[in-house]
């Protein structure tokens, strides 16, 4: 005849069996009779998850036990139902965190992913009338200018198609990308954490809506959960705010360093390429 838990804590008591092997018989038992607990209706697989999970616990509920008219297994069964109701909030916690986490990931990864770059015919044509100033003579210091201007968004892929429209070797352009990188490598950090960040509080903000959908509206719970979820949204735009207002493109000073000019060459090669691009459009525009 198998033992109920009132038996096996008077075994303890008496000493029969000592405190470990004790819990071991506690732990047995619940893996083993299911149907005897109050989450009987739970899956078998969630359930031993959950005795798992429980065991751990089993020696706070020996010590907190007391013989004041209680026997040892109504106040264990208790027990059991107040840990499985924690178990219940926390695993429904994770999983919405889970969903929430891969819902926003799975999207951001096809949207973050990049395509092959391609030089286009109407891109080489384009470069090949913006290297050319109005004397009709090549100057490929103005790409080369705005290139470094825009390293942040200049893949190496990129560079290596570029170099030969601008009459430099691709390891001669990668190098002073790369020297422009060194410079700006504090600047860039702070750039990278702050993205972290806002990836971070975006995460949060889909999980305070996920969240809600399991509460029950107009109770004290939902009422905090949908303020937290407010704050966060208020945080969330804050934060994008000042990414917007951290620069990424290098200044003319620093091009100026990498390519070896003066910061005044620099600031008329690209203001003339500024113009000249205007009036491509234009023309464009009225073709």
């Amino acid at each position: 005849m198998q033992k109920t838990l009132n038996d096996l804590y008077s075994m303890f008591t008496k000493g029969d069996v000592k405190r470990c092997e004790f819990e071991g018989l506690i732990y047995h038992y619940y893996v083993h009779n299911q149907e005897k607990t109050c989450i009987c209706h739970w899956k078998h697989d969630e359930y031993e998850d959950f005795i798992s999970w429980f065991y751990p616990r089993m020696k706070i509920a020996v010590d907190s036990y007391e013989e004041t008219g209680s026997s040892f297994e109504a106040f264990m069964a208790r027990y059991l139902l107040i840990s499985s109701k924690e178990y219940h909030v926390r695993t429904t916690t994770n999983n919405v965190i889970e969903y929430s986490a891969w819902s926003a990931r799975i999207p951001e990864m096809y949207a973050r992913e990049e395509p092959p770059v391609y030089i286009h015919r109407e891109t080489k044509e384009v470069i090949t009338k913006l290297v050319i100033d109005k004397k009709g003579r090549k100057n490929s210091r103005r790409i080369l200018a705005l290139i470094l201007k825009c390293y942040y968004y200049i893949s190496e892929d990129f560079a290596e198609k570029i170099a030969p429209m601008i009459d430099m070797e691709s390891s001669q352009l990668l190098d002073m990308i790369y020297r422009m990188r060194e410079k700006r490598q504090k600047k860039e950090d702070n750039i990278f954490n702050m993205n972290e960040k806002i990836y971070r509080q975006y995460y949060r903000c889909i999980i305070y809506d996920k969240r809600l959908t399991y509460i029950k509206e107009n109770t004290a719970t939902y009422n905090k959960m949908k303020i937290r979820r407010q704050k966060a949204r208020l945080r969330l735009e804050k934060m994008r705010e000042r990414r917007e207002k951290m620069r990424t493109d290098a200044s003319n000073s620093e091009i100026a360093e990498i390519i070896g000019i003066t910061k005044g060459t620099v600031d008329a090669s690209l203001s003339r390429l500024k113009t000249k691009w205007k009036e491509m459009a234009k023309k464009a525009d009225q073709n």
